[in-house]
């Protein structure tokens, strides 16, 4: 007899064990556990079952949340995966980064209720890892082979998500990606005590096993030009993410020690993965000893305060210029960092980073919320007479991203893009202004979390299917090197 759901009326919610905060500040490893098996199956049994499924109606992938929670409650756990892995191409990831209190788990109907909710990211997570284990997950393989090739230009969550959907039709992949690693942002962006680089890396594996083939510190422009893979491919997917930082526009953002937040995040993973790098041997890009301050409130912001911990810093202040319950991040993250000594500034903001050479502090004024804005936030505002100044050694901004020029880098004007830059795209077909070439992800989206990436990945890569099928003529036949 299977165990009843709907058991929250006697089952507390419980996520499982963290590790101290003492001993995670030493390290990067994840900071979390995995359920045994009997508490996985008690948690997933407290799902009430919705009619009206909040949690899928939450999740931008649309999971089967309810029916896959029923079936692990019921220890059926490689029919869970094959539920969940349905709709999501890498749900062990989304299990660890995604920010679930925002999302699944913020919608799920016992948290409006106030009986805690389902802690559907750690059930996920558990389903996920106990297929590895078990075996269960396998590469894809395509009912027919096709004779039609797609290139896809950017190997982080949109582009490896496109590149199983694709696969598995039966086409050609080729993946081309200027970093020496595939994964993108997954490998470089996102800290080991998220997401273990390994847990990347046996997808990438499992995709070649696939068929499919990385080109990797592959540069278009360089290594080959734009129209050359596009002659070279029946359709080309552009999902090459948004690395360029938002500059910190205050006087002094220039002094030694002011650096983005993305310069600190690869340089610390980079050295994780064993890479040697200039501004790891000479400190520059490390925060052992120092005064740390990291400006912004998003989820980049919380991987730039824990990873300084975990270096060593001396102190660590985030600075933001709204408060807590208006901050974009993951209020989870926010907890973690606390535990683990960061110092929040909340309603304050930077006006300037003081020193002669180098960054020695930051000048700050308090904020004062008023009115909503078009984000539905409310808008900060100086208060005069408030400012303060914070010691730093480091400044790290982490203000968020916007695209680089794609046109202008892949040669190619024809390429339409908004007026933020980044690319434009037909809604319905998800096809650019060139014919055969297509966008996805964060390039679209603008900096956005994973899930969409690969939700955008996965709906682009039905797109180009359909258009294939339906005709699509390919470009030309020019050969291009690997």
């Amino acid at each position: 007899m299977p165990p009843r759901m709907l058991q929250f009326t006697r089952l507390a919610a419980a996520m499982p064990d963290k590790r101290p905060a003492a001993d995670r500040r030493k390290d990067f490893d994840e900071i979390l556990g995995l359920y045994p098996h009997p508490q996985a199956a008690a948690q997933a049994s407290r799902c009430s079952q919705c009619g009206v499924p909040y949690c899928q109606i939450h999740c931008p992938l649309g999971n089967n949340i309810p029916d896959w929670l029923q079936l692990a409650a019921e220890g059926r756990l490689e029919e869970a995966y094959a539920l969940s892995s349905a709709t999501n191409s890498f749900p062990e990831i989304c299990g660890r980064i995604c920010p679930q209190d925002r999302l699944c788990e913020g919608g799920c109907v016992l948290e409006q209720s106030g009986h805690g909710s389902v802690t559907i990211g750690s059930i996920e997570r558990y389903i996920t890892d106990t297929a590895w284990e078990k075996g269960w997950v396998t590469a894809p393989k395509p009912q027919a082979e096709r004779y039609q090739s797609v290139g896809i230009i950017g190997t982080g969550p949109a582009g490896l998500a496109a590149a199983d959907v694709l696969r598995r039709h039966g086409y050609g992949v080729h993946l081309y990606d200027r970093h020496d690693r595939a994964g993108g942002l997954l490998v470089y962006g996102i800290p080991n005590f998220k997401l273990e680089k390994s847990i990347v890396a046996r997808r990438v594996a499992l995709l070649e096993e696939a068929g499919c083939v990385f080109h990797l510190s592959f540069e278009v422009g360089r290594s080959a030009s734009f129209e050359q893979l596009r002659r070279h491919h029946h359709a080309l997917l552009i999902a090459t993410g948004v690395y360029k930082a938002r500059p910190l526009a205050v006087p002094g953002a220039g002094l030694k020690g002011v650096l983005p937040a993305l310069d600190f995040l690869i340089a610390s993973n980079r050295a994780g993965l064993g890479d040697k790098l200039a501004g790891i041997a000479d400190g520059s890009l490390v925060a052992t000893g120092k005064q740390v301050v990291v400006i912004g409130g998003g989820d980049t912001a919380m991987d730039c305060v824990r990873t300084a911990v975990r270096q060593g810093a001396k102190a660590v202040t985030c600075l933001y210029r709204r408060d807590r319950a208006n901050m974009p991040g993951s209020q989870r993250e926010v907890a973690h960092a606390e535990e683990e000594g960061v110092v929040f500034q909340w309603q304050a903001a930077p006006d300037a980073i003081i020193g002669k050479d180098k960054a020695t502090a930051v000048s700050a004024v308090r904020m004062h919320l008023g009115l909503a804005d078009a984000s539905g936030r409310q808008s900060p505002t100086v208060i005069d007479g408030s400012g303060f100044t914070i010691p730093a050694d480091m400044v790290v901004g982490a203000l968020g991203f916007e695209p680089e020029d794609v046109p202008g880098l892949f040669g190619a004007p024809e390429l339409t893009v908004g007026a933020d830059g980044r690319l434009a795209v037909d809604e319905r077909t998800m096809m650019t202004s060139m014919p055969g070439v297509f966008a996805a992800g964060d390039i679209v989206r603008g900096a956005s979390l994973v899930v969409w990436a690969i939700k955008d990945g996965r709906d682009a890569a039905e797109a180009m299917h359909r258009r294939i099928d339906a005709g699509g003529e390919r470009l030309g036949t020019e050969e291009v090197a690997a």
